[in-house]
């Protein structure tokens, strides 16, 4: 009889109205699931997708064994796990969001100790590691100490060593965060891999809506609840007919397009996806009855009188297959849950001469030429030049590994260049690098802030740190809380806030001395759909007001967002452009209309 026989007929994990309340004695108890139910059967994918705080991480750890509900039941593999979790641990991998690679050790060390720890007879041990080093294709950095892998690679080693015993139920908690196309696919072939060699079920939550397309059966989650369940294509209908792409009228860019379309009453989501910018509209929207849309009026921050937005002309709207995503955003807009849209038309130029005196119009305000990081006899980035100008967006894209953390350190100043020549806001950084600090924003890609303090504390440090005092400091403050809408949460220490409030805190903090220059290295990386939205938002308004924006991401459909990128591979150049010119590579009869992640996925391959 094989492991998953006697499982036959029945769920792999079956959660009856499960319910897990954190601090329940306090004054301020945290319902982190509330009578939820759940089902995982064998040779399939459960994706668990929802906003942060949903409740995902926490049903996954019930899963593995390393919580307990307050009410309800969950059973894995047939086993209580309040009373037989000891029974469940050895046939269940899981691998958390920080999975415990030890760096340093290697490859091989990591697989080894991950075996002993397994309980892996040594009789099956070579085998089971060269499948699995082929499978994720780490066969070449056995001798590599684990801390010296991008990123993508730790990922596939941490599922490696997940599976160096094969489990029968595979929980794996957002196992794609922070990792690149080409890794992220590699993933997921692994997964379904197993699934249809080993039979075995596996339950996954992600920030990636692109990837609940790609399972079997998705649960939608909010507030500790289930919203909805099903295939897929089982949600479309929810939004039917009321999913339109229109194409921005030269000279006017998707940016812009986008940024209006948001500010109407009438939509629920806005995106901007191969150049066109996707739109869902409410069900009682003009656009569905109308042959025009109406013209919508909305308030301009600091203004008394109300401003037109462009109409949208009915031909000009064409009807596309709703997407998962589609339907994700309108059923937490119903449900309550709803994207801040910062105004993002443009203020008058006068505005930004006053709120930045030092920037000159149309000067570039990056020029980065013949740049060149060694570290010993590696070279992390090699001859990588180009232009950056004011209030633009501009994306560093590549693979993990490809030397984009490494330049982009350079320009921030964090990081002294071998070779080539970086200015910035017309500094030269080799040379005088504290020039352009003041003149800098710089928001980390790991959260950076002060865990212990309050938002208001963090803020107020930081403001210091930038040289601002006394009345002019309190005058940034009192903005930063009023732009990011948090002065109802001032006085919370930051190591409670929810992810997205964290990630606004972040920047907020980047933005209090009124840089000429926002560098943002993978801002949105963890950030749930709703949050990723919320804070391209705020980048597209920045940079209509002048400011330059820097930014690294993983995220292939926030590349859309910038007006030029940069591609690389292996420290160089790989290829350079508009969003549209770098499309372009992709271009071919099986996709005439290819995605940036289609285009990365061709460079990267090529």
């Amino acid at each position: 009889m094989t492991m998953l026989e006697d499982q036959e007929g029945r769920p792999l994990l079956q959660a009856v109205d499960l319910r897990v309340v954190f601090k329940p004695k306090s004054d301020h108890p945290v319902v982190a699931l509330n009578n939820l139910n759940l089902r995982v059967e064998a040779r399939s994918v459960t994706g668990l997708v929802g906003p942060d705080g949903a409740g995902k991480t926490t049903c996954l750890r019930l899963a593995a064994g390393l919580l307990v509900p307050q009410a309800g039941s969950m059973h894995v593999l047939g086993h209580d796990v309040v009373h037989e979790a000891d029974l469940i641990r050895p046939r269940v991998g899981y691998m958390p969001q920080q999975f415990g690679l030890y760096e340093d050790l290697t490859v091989q060390e990591n697989l080894n100790l991950y075996a002993d720890l397994q309980g892996v007879p040594m009789s099956l041990r070579q085998e089971q590691f060269a499948r699995l080093l082929d499978m994720t294709d780490l066969v070449k950095f056995t001798d590599r100490r684990s801390g010296q892998l991008s990123g993508g690679m730790k990922q596939k080693l941490g599922l490696a060593c997940c599976l160096v015993k094969v489990p029968e139920l595979l929980i794996l908690d957002e196992p794609t965060v922070g990792v690149d196309p080409v890794s992220r696919r590699d993933i997921w072939r692994i997964v379904y891999q197993l699934v249809d060699e080993k039979g075995l079920g596996v339950v996954v939550s992600t920030a990636y809506l692109d990837e609940a397309e790609r399972c079997n059966n998705v649960v939608v989650m909010h507030k500790g609840s289930k919203l909805a369940e099903g295939t897929p294509k089982s949600f479309y209908s929810r939004v039917s007919g009321r999913v339109f792409v229109a194409a921005p009228q030269p000279p006017q860019t998707a940016r812009m397009l986008h940024g209006e379309v948001l500010q109407r009453s009438d939509v629920v989501d806005a995106s901007i996806q191969s150049g066109m910018v996707r739109t869902v509209f409410s069900k009682n929207s003009p656009v569905l009855t109308n042959d025009v849309a109406e013209t919508h009026s909305s308030p301009i921050e600091g203004e008394s009188e109300k401003k037109t937005l462009r109409t949208i002309p009915k031909d000009s709207l064409v009807p596309v297959t709703p997407r998962f995503e589609d339907v994700f955003v309108d059923m937490l807009q119903q449900d309550g849950t709803v994207i801040e849209k910062p105004l993002l038309a443009a203020p008058d130029e006068d505005t930004v001469k006053q709120t930045r005196p030092v920037a000159v119009k149309n000067a570039p305000a990056i020029v980065v030429s013949s740049l060149l990081k060694q570290f010993g006899t590696f070279t992390a980035v090699r001859d990588i030049s180009f232009t950056v100008h004011r209030g633009e967006i501009f994306g560093l894209l590549g693979a993990n590994g490809a030397g984009k953390t490494t330049t982009f350190r350079m320009l921030c100043g964090l990081l002294k260049a071998s070779g080539g020549e970086i200015h910035v806001a017309g500094n030269d950084m080799r040379k005088t690098p504290s020039k352009t600090r003041s003149r800098i924003g710089y928001m980390a890609q790991k959260f950076s802030l002060y865990q212990q303090f309050t938002v208001k504390q963090n803020l107020r440090f930081y403001g210091k740190a930038y040289g601002l005092h006394r009345a002019q400091l309190q005058q940034r403050l009192d903005w930063a809380l009023r732009e990011f809408d948090m002065e109802d949460r001032k006085d919370v220490i930051t190591q409670s806030l929810p992810a997205g409030f964290k990630q606004r805190l972040a920047m907020a903090a980047a933005m209090l001395h009124e840089p000429e220059i926002l560098f943002l290295d993978e801002p949105t990386s963890g950030a749930d759909p709703l949050a990723r939205r919320e804070f391209w938002a705020r980048i597209n308004k920045f940079a209509r007001e002048g400011v330059t924006v820097i930014v690294t991401t993983h995220f292939m459909e926030e590349a859309e967002y910038c007006d030029h990128l940069l591609i690389m591979a292996q420290g160089q150049q790989l290829a350079a452009g508009t969003p549209a010119q770098i499309r372009e590579y992709a271009v071919s009869e099986k996709t005439p209309e290819p995605t940036i992640e289609d285009a990365f996925i061709q460079l990267a391959e090529s």
